[in-house]
């Protein structure tokens, strides 16, 4: 089979399972091809050493990568038009033992869905909505890669726009939808644009809103919160595991506990959890992620109000630890004892509070 022909039936079949990521696996004499599709890895089929090479290598070609470097991680990134759906492909090579490892990201270029849509229990947002009024301060986000962080944050932006009508602009890395609601910047340390330098362009820029991708050192975390208390409402990201988790992280930064008091909104702690199937119970069938619908849902934490403030008290050492009754845990118990989330879940994505 040419391997322009094999190439594209895999990012159709990727398209069609709703497969978030396809891996390249290189073995000593042949190839696997994977998907994830709803965060679980599911082998599609081997292939021989050779074509398996030959396929790594033209993708690496139609993504504008050097071909002929193999002792190095290469990125490259392209665009795709598969039955009128636009997807942008972020691809990563790695080298490994016995080839190149290839892994291809699949990022539709859909409009943002609403974000109490998101949510496998939307009261859990209700309080979100009231802190997008705001007209200055930080919102943050936290949850492990691939928690849906970015996609609510672009379902927010989309509500303030419609609702208020603000300049938004945005400092991701990368931009991984390109939407026309708002101004989209993308870092790129090779020209001098660090999550730093950028923040600064988008300061001078006038803007109401801004949504930075990640808070990742101290010297972004100065500038968010500045910007938060000089009249711009910030919306970005911390990694961290819950809510309170997310505090510790900016004290870690360098950020006082006055500048949180002034600054901070609220903390959105998230996981994207696969719903239990109606058909399969607790393992899906591979066949049945073709067919079935709502297959994940977001689980949402938020931590504002007076929920903060005893979050920032504890902080100080003044009281214990808060434990309210909408926590994350809360809900994933909550999911299992309704049937929409394996016996698993809290084991494998509840947060320990000892």
């Amino acid at each position: 089979m040419p391997i322009e022909k094999k190439s594209d039936e895999l990012l159709q079949l990727a398209e069609r399972t709703n497969a978030s990521d396809i891996h390249f696996v290189p073995m000593r004499e042949k190839g696997l091809i994977q998907f994830r599709i709803d965060g679980q890895l599911h082998q599609v089929e081997e292939l021989a050493y050779g074509f398996f090479e030959r396929l790594v290598s033209h993708f690496k070609f139609k993504a504008g990568m050097d071909i002929g470097e193999r002792r190095r991680p290469q990125d490259g990134s392209m665009d795709v038009t598969i039955k009128d759906h636009l997807l942008h492909l972020r691809l990563s090579t790695l080298p490994t033992a016995f080839h190149e490892s290839l892994v291809i990201r699949l990022l539709p270029q859909t409009h943002p869905t609403e974000f109490q849509s998101l949510a496998l229990f939307p009261h859990s947002l209700e309080g979100l909505s009231l802190l997008l009024r705001r007209a200055s301060g930080l919102i943050l986000f936290s949850g492990p890669t691939g928690s849906g962080k970015t996609t609510i944050m672009y379902s927010l932006l989309q509500h303030i726009q419609s609702l208020y009508t603000r300049h938004i602009l945005t400092l991701e890395d990368p931009v991984e939808k390109k939407v026309d609601l708002f101004l989209q910047m993308e870092v790129n340390e090779k020209a001098g644009i660090t999550y730093g330098e950028g923040f600064k362009s988008l300061l001078r820029h006038d803007p109401d809103v801004i949504m930075i991708g990640e808070i990742r050192d101290e010297a972004t975390a100065k500038l968010v919160i500045r910007a938060g208390m000089t009249g711009h409402l910030v919306l970005s990201t911390v990694h961290a595991e819950d809510a309170l988790g997310c505090l510790f992280r900016l004290i870690e930064f360098g950020l006082t506990v006055q500048e949180l008091e002034q600054t901070l909104l609220g903390i959105v702690a998230q996981r994207l959890i696969s719903l239990r199937c109606p058909y399969c119970g607790e393992v899906c069938d591979t066949n049945c992620f073709m067919r079935r619908k709502n297959k994940r849902m977001g689980l949402f934490e938020l931590l504002s109000g007076s929920g903060l403030e005893k979050g920032i008290e504890w902080i100080r050492g003044n009281t214990d630890r808060p434990d309210g009754a909408r926590t994350l845990n809360h809900f994933i118990k909550q999911g299992i004892a309704l049937g929409f989330l394996p016996a698993h879940s809290l084991e494998r994505w509840g947060v320990d509070r000892q």
